[in-house]
C-alpha cells in the first residue's frame, strides 16, 4: 500500500507544523516538496485542484491547503479514513 502524500513547500510555516503533527503521530508519509522538485507540482494541482500546500493525499481523501485545526476537523468528519489513517 502507498504511503499518504504530503505535498509541501519549503520555507512554509504551515508545512512545517502539519510534518510535526504527522510525526507525532507516527504517521509515515511520503513527503513531497514542491519547491525542490517543481517536477511535482502538476501532480498537486491535479489532484487537489489547487497549488497551496501543505495538501494531504491518501487515496481519494484529499486535504488541500490546510492548517492542524483544518486537518483535523476534516478528519474528525471522516472517520473510516480516521481509521485508515491510524488517527
Amino acid at each position: 500500500m502507498d504511503k499518504p502524500k504530503l505535498f509541501v513547500k519549503e520555507g512554509c510555516p504551515w508545512c512545517v507544523d502539519a510534518i510535526a503533527y504527522f510525526k507525532s503521530k507516527s504517521l509515515e508519509l511520503d513527503i513531497i516538496d514542491v519547491r525542490t522538485d517543481p517536477s511535482r507540482l502538476p501532480e498537486l494541482i491535479e489532484i487537489s485542484g489547487q497549488s497551496k500546500t501543505p495538501t494531504l493525499q491518501n487515496g481519494e481523501f484529499i486535504v488541500a491547503d490546510f492548517d492542524i485545526d483544518e486537518f483535523e476537523d476534516a478528519i474528525s468528519k471522516n472517520p473510516e479514513e480516521a481509521g485508515k489513517l491510524g488517527l
